[in-house]
């Protein structure tokens, strides 16, 4: 079985797996990183997004060998230390989940967009895409707002 190593929120990681296999099977069940979640798994619900090289992908069609010698941050890796990061606390002060499925998803395709443009518009932050099942869609785009204010 090949060797994959790469960096997972600051640490060198090595699995053991198929090359072909998703990035977000090694995260969830290899290495028991819970904050991307399966929603789909043919990129469309969104809910895995993670970053590789500072860029938002969906692990859940990213193989496992396109990792290797990169850096994947997750929710868990978002944060610094105790100090949530500005799109964390902005998700907080708008009370954006209800029932927090994609709100990982959400949070990181956020940071994503808000690394890329300093000021989204609105047609911006829909074109992110993430499904949210409980339709938080008008809280989610007030705190980028509010997290694009501060950063």
């Amino acid at each position: 079985m090949p060797s994959h190593t790469f960096t997972v929120n600051g640490r060198s990681v090595t699995v053991d797996a198929p090359d072909d296999l998703p990035l977000l099977w090694v995260l969830r069940d290899m290495l028991g990183v819970r904050g991307p979640k399966y929603g789909c798994g043919v990129d469309v619900c969104k809910a895995c997004t993670s970053h590789l090289d500072g860029a938002d992908v969906r692990p859940c069609v990213v193989p496992v060998s396109a990792c290797a010698g990169r850096t994947v941050t997750t929710i868990e890796g978002l944060a610094n230390g105790d100090e949530l990061h500005p799109v964390q606390e902005a998700w907080l002060e708008q009370d954006v989940a209800q029932c927090g499925f994609c709100q990982p998803g959400q949070i990181m395709a956020a940071v994503a967009l808000l690394k890329r443009t300093a000021t989204p518009t609105d047609e911006d932050i829909d074109a992110i895409a993430n499904i949210c099942r409980c339709g938080t869609y008008f809280r989610i785009r007030e705190a980028i707002r509010s997290a694009a204010a501060r950063m």
